[in-house]
């Protein structure tokens, strides 16, 4: 991890992925993807799963709605391909890859498990998967692979006694009030985003950030779930512009997990910068 950045050494991370969003490629289609599996991920990825595709997300800066998700009018005739996952057999690790749109996620399947870091392992298995994918794509002369956006996301469960103890977890935006005419708070839910701003100050993308009450699957126990997305346009052309957002998202979402939350929850989390 970047000297620089906030560390925890119990961060309550059980979700991470990284995506990328390309033009859609016509040759993507499903008996190819079917092929990109067999040769490409299934020894390492043995289960698959297919689910409907997500629509195109762009952020915009300088004009109505901050962000565009454009809606692909499919023939009658012509069902749209779907996305695919490839997953491990203990699907602590799986990847999504669909005609306009490859991601690889990391998820926490297990009580005590430890999140494997960015550097260590995260940034590095989707650079080799995502380049073997590519690679796929040229090899069998598919399409022009041009990304579009990349995005990363970090999922946080958070622990709380009650839904109405958001103001011990977040430190920005919460509501509190002390008037007797209303009853004690059930649960809140906050969301807002914030400009990423390139070398040159210029808008590149954006941090969005949710918290909404949840509940543990395990024992039902109450949780806050910390949704925090980094999205925007790759720095240059290439694999070297995809992953110099991918760092620069990731650096922003560990800058704002720890501006957003209380020194209280950092403690419990064990920060150690």
């Amino acid at each position: 991890m970047s000297a620089h950045l906030p560390e925890f050494e119990n961060p309550p991370v059980v979700e991470v992925a990284l995506a990328v969003q390309f033009e859609p490629i016509p040759g993507l289609t499903t008996p190819q993807l079917g092929l990109i599996w067999d040769q490409r991920y299934r020894r390492d990825y043995p289960r698959v799963e297919e689910h409907a595709p997500l629509d195109p997300v762009v952020e915009r800066f300088g004009t109505p709605g901050s962000t565009l998700r454009d809606v692909q009018i499919q023939l009658l005739n012509k069902p749209p391909t779907p996305r695919v996952w490839f997953l491990r057999s203990d699907s602590s690790e799986l990847i999504q890859i669909q005609s306009d749109r490859f991601a690889h996620n990391w998820r926490k399947t297990g009580e005590g498990e430890e999140y494997p870091r960015y550097d260590e392992h995260i940034r590095r298995t989707f650079v080799e998967k995502f380049g073997s994918f590519e690679d796929h794509i040229k090899r069998e002369a598919l399409g022009t692979l041009v990304a579009n956006q990349c995005e990363v996301t970090y999922v946080n469960h958070i622990e709380c006694e009650s839904h109405a103890s958001l103001a011990r977890v977040l430190s920005i935006g919460v509501l509190q009030t002390k008037d007797a005419s209303l009853p004690e708070l059930e649960e809140l839910r906050v969301s807002g985003s914030f400009v990423l701003p390139d070398a040159n100050g210029a808008p590149l993308g954006r941090l969005r950030f949710s918290i909404d009450p949840a509940v543990r699957r395990a024992d039902n126990a109450p949780i806050f779930r910390l949704n925090l997305v980094a999205r925007g346009s790759p720095t240059e052309d290439g694999m070297r512009g995809i992953m110099g957002f991918m760092d620069l998202g990731r650096e922003w979402i560990v800058k704002g997990f720890a501006a957003i939350t209380t020194q209280e929850m950092h403690q419990i989390w064990g920060r150690t910068r």
